[in-house]
């Protein structure tokens, strides 16, 4: 598989993820304070949830704008806003593991990591000048 169709695998499957996050949030927002690793810092407010729900489908909306364009600065924007969010997220819950099992803290940590190292990942993909090569000038025509 070619460079941009990694790329565009990869925008897809963040976007995706995004999408079911949000709309899990937004829908179900007390289904989701019940998953060990989000109800371990108490208290719940439906507000923040709600919020983060939102800004979610909101990046999922602008991940799938970079899925559908294949532009290269909407791609690096939208790789690098999801890479912003994943650090600090990442970074808040390696400092709140205490109440956590170290297997289920382990196994929390890993998938932090790995929402930090796929769009790092995707962000070198997309820095390859083959990932979005110059389009071809249109051939002269024969009526000229």
């Amino acid at each position: 598989m070619s460079r941009r169709t990694w790329l565009r695998a990869g925008l897809g499957v963040l976007a995706g993820g995004q999408v079911v996050l949000g709309l899990w949030i937004l829908l179900l927002p007390e289904l989701f304070w019940k998953w060990p690793w989000v109800s371990h810092l108490p208290p719940y407010n439906e507000h923040l949830l709600q919020d983060f729900g939102g800004a979610s489908l909101a990046l999922a909306v602008v991940l799938c704008a970079a899925v559908a364009t294949m532009e290269r600065r909407l791609v690096l924007t939208a790789l690098v806003a999801y890479l912003v969010s994943s650090v600090a997220h990442l970074l808040f819950h390696a400092r709140h593991l205490e109440p956590l099992s170290a297997a289920s803290a382990a196994g929390f940590l890993a998938l932090l990591g790995t929402a930090v190292l796929l769009p790092a990942v995707l962000v070198w993909l997309a820095a390859a000048p083959s990932a979005f090569p110059e389009p071809e000038p249109p051939a002269p025509s024969a009526a000229g």
